[in-house]
């Protein structure tokens, strides 16, 4: 029996766990498919106070600092949560393996919205991508594209752009309206950046003949792009398929603390109605496992 199972080992789930350990509940992180979710693929963290390094070397620390408080972190990832007696919850992982626990800290993220048009799915990974800072060196010195036009589809022209010969932004609108001004700056003042706004795709298929693989991204009104390679970052939906339908979801698929159980609490990127940054990750890591913390103390009297 656990006091406190924190699902997600992002900066959210992480810091919820440095709170637990520190107060001396009995405290497992489910980490999921990979340690620290979007974040460690971060190259240059530049705009988390206080750190100058890599996501990844954040993420490192975090789990450090976790586990030298207590903290159990196992990469599982939860498909299902039933009631558990008295008031506690069993979870089940993919291979079937159950653990049981008083309170539950839902903080799994989220993942790339995936591209839905003719070709993306045929093409994921041989040419297709949704991440940049994996994928990028295997384009070095050709053509991309970047599908989007926020902070993640800018931050990932500019680290493209010092690797490939020339990264063209496609953007339906006529404007970076979404993105940080020093991304936009940053994308005006790379020589080898292009971008195409008022652009939509259609489809995606091979290129006929091409000896290298190359791509060709047709366009609304059926101009064609050649590429040698398409990122795509066009936002993020909430990891929350392993619940139930009875728990209220927005159309991202994130959950307001509100509508959830007791015992059941929510950080990061799952949470409704926040910025998705790591300064509200852990900001909201750190309200969920004081509240966990409160539960668990008020239901042991």
């Amino acid at each position: 029996m656990y006091d406190i199972i924190i699902l997600g080992s992002g900066p959210a789930g992480l810091t919820s766990a440095i709170y637990c350990g520190r107060a001396n509940k009995n405290t497992l992180v489910m980490g999921g498919d990979s340690l620290g979710g979007q974040t460690a693929s971060i190259a240059t963290l530049e705009n988390y106070p206080g750190w100058n390094g890599s996501g990844f070397e954040l993420i490192e620390f975090m789990k450090k600092q976790a586990e030298s408080f207590g903290a159990k972190i196992k990469m599982k990832s939860a498909a299902h949560i039933e009631n558990g007696t008295d008031g506690t919850f069993v979870i089940t992982d993919t291979t079937g393996e159950k653990y049981e626990t008083r309170a539950i800290i839902l903080a799994t993220g989220a993942s790339p919205r995936k591209l839905e048009i003719e070709g993306a799915r045929e093409f994921f990974g041989r040419g297709v991508s949704y991440c940049a800072t994996c994928d990028g060196f295997f384009y070095s010195g050709k053509t991309v594209l970047v599908i989007g036009g926020g902070n993640s589809a800018l931050n990932d022209a500019l680290y493209l752009a010092d690797i490939a010969k020339t990264v063209k932004i496609v953007y339906r609108k006529s404007a970076f309206t979404r993105a940080e001004a020093v991304l936009r700056d940053r994308v005006a003042a790379k020589e080898n950046i292009e971008c195409l706004f008022n652009t939509d795709l259609k489809k995606i298929s091979a290129r006929p003949n091409s000896e290298s693989g190359e791509l060709v991204a047709t366009t609304l009104d059926d101009q064609q792009i050649v590429c040698d390679g398409i990122f795509v970052a066009i936002g993020h939906e909430a990891n929350t398929d392993y619940l139930t339908e009875d728990i209220k979801r927005d159309d991202l698929g994130r959950l307001a603390p509100e509508s959830l159980p007791r015992g059941m609490f929510v950080a990061g990127d799952v949470h409704s109605n926040i910025k998705m940054q790591i300064a509200t990750a852990v900001g909201t890591g750190c309200t969920a496992a004081m509240d966990a913390i409160s539960y668990i103390n008020a239901n042991a009297q």
